[in-house]
């Protein structure tokens, strides 16, 4: 059984009370039971989510350590600023989709780079929560 981690950055604690009108009303417990009733017989799923660029960047070590299958990332800001979680990423050697809930080529002009995306295998973007479910499908198959 593959082990699969869902990291999510900074901000999308507050899914379903931030910026519904963007975001959706949905939370992230949601999204968590949403992708165990479709995968958790196919993988064995792992949920992280912090507001701290350090933590995110400890987790993704400590998932490339234990030799995790593949993770499914929402940066979140950190998609647009953050170097460092880049090079944990591209670092770690993980399959790794990154995924956006809102169209960024929709949004404003600086949501449009993702310096963690040349790390990633894949970017899903605009599929609201349905882009982790594809992402995990695509891990899944890979």
């Amino acid at each position: 059984m593959k082990k699969i981690a869902i990291l999510n950055g900074p901000n999308l604690d507050r899914l379903g009370k931030r910026e519904p009108e963007i975001y959706g009303r949905a939370t992230l417990a949601d999204l968590e039971k949403a992708l165990r009733a479709e995968f958790g017989a196919a993988a064995q799923l792992e949920f992280f989510q912090s507001n701290h660029e350090g933590a995110l960047i400890d987790k993704i070590a400590a998932l490339a350590d234990a030799k995790c299958d593949g993770v499914v990332i929402n940066p979140g800001g950190l998609t647009h600023t953050s170097v460092a979680l880049r090079d944990a990423l591209a670092g770690s050697q993980l399959r790794t989709v990154e995924v956006h809930i809102s169209n960024v080529y929709k949004r404003e002009d600086f949501r449009q780079k993702s310096l963690t995306a040349p790390a990633s295998v894949a970017v899903i973007t605009g599929l609201g929560l349905e882009g982790y479910h594809a992402a995990l499908r695509f891990l899944l198959k890979a």
